[in-house]
């Protein structure tokens, strides 16, 4: 008799849109469904009350804006559910399929690992550096990742994302949850401890949702000032297994995979764009040192 797992969706939400609306209908879709899908928004104001009509059994808890923390309030999420399996999203990931949600916790399910992401898909819209940088990092061959691939791995061994990823319930409980001190990488951080404790995590590239962003510069380097911030503040995870290697290897490959698609003038982009990576992931590390 096969087991039936409770399974819960947690979505946290800013100003929910047409893309959240999108995500909704394709879950609405799916071959496995959620038990309840629940939803942190953040600013009552910005939310429709007509939206929990788009999915039944959704639960909404609202919080203000300073009481967002992307470790934290998924915990508050978690805390909110009983399920045996919780299925963490972000409201622009949409399913590219239906059967996006059962391919993802089948690896949980079958208990053959604590966690479990989704491949990610470049958006149509998507720049041409951002649809390889995609492809990079979410390659069309799944891995399961355990404490014997650190060697020939590093830091990829705990690479995982919250954009769609499902946890062992069990798991998630005895690791302590995402900790309110996680403010970012919440689920690179999670998947460390989870490998350090011989768990494994699988990267399940059957599962597929759509998610991309055409950052500018700026908007680049706020985003790795907060994740040099966060691996700085973790240092039993990240000093132990540097990124900044695998971050020269995707500029490699971009910019080799530009040259074979005949866009060598992106490369100008590439590199300013990869500029405003590297000086902002640095400005965020020594943010935390200064501060010690």
């Amino acid at each position: 008799m096969t087991e039936v797992f409770k399974t819960d969706i947690i979505i946290p939400v800013y100003r929910p849109g047409a893309e959240f609306l999108k995500t909704l209908s394709r879950l609405s879709l799916q071959t496995k469904k959620a038990d309840h899908l629940i939803v942190i928004n953040t600013e009552e104001a910005f939310w429709n009350p007509e939206l929990e009509e788009a999915y039944p059994g959704m639960i909404v808890r609202h919080i203000r804006k300073k009481d967002f923390n992307h470790g934290g309030t998924r915990d508050l999420a978690a805390e909110m559910s009983d399920a045996d399996i919780l299925v963490f999203m972000t409201m622009d990931a949409c399913p590219a399929d239906r059967t996006t949600i059962e391919k993802l916790i089948a690896p949980v399910a079958g208990k053959k690992a604590a966690v479990s992401y989704a491949r990610q898909i470049a958006a149509p819209d998507a720049d041409t550096i951002e649809t390889i940088t995609r492809e990079f990092n979410y390659p069309p061959k799944s891995a399961l990742k355990t404490k014997a691939d650190l060697p020939a791995l590093g830091i990829k061994t705990f690479f995982s994302s919250n954009v769609c990823a499902a946890y062992d319930r069990k798991v998630f409980d005895e690791l302590g949850g995402f900790g309110s001190g996680l403010d970012f990488n919440e689920d690179t951080v999670f998947a460390a401890r989870a490998i350090e404790a011989g768990y494994a995590v699988s990267y399940t590239a059957e599962s597929k949702v759509i998610h991309s962003h055409n950052y500018s510069g700026r908007e680049q380097y706020r985003r790795n000032f907060y994740i040099g911030k966060n691996q700085a503040e973790h240092p039993e995870v990240f000093d132990k297994y540097p990124s900044e290697g695998e971050g020269i290897r995707l500029v490699k490959k971009t910019a080799s995979e530009l040259v074979k698609q005949r866009k060598a003038y992106l490369i100008p982009k590439l590199v300013w764009i990869s500029g405003c990576k590297y000086l902002g992931y640095r400005a965020g590390r020594r943010s935390v040192k200064q501060n010690v």
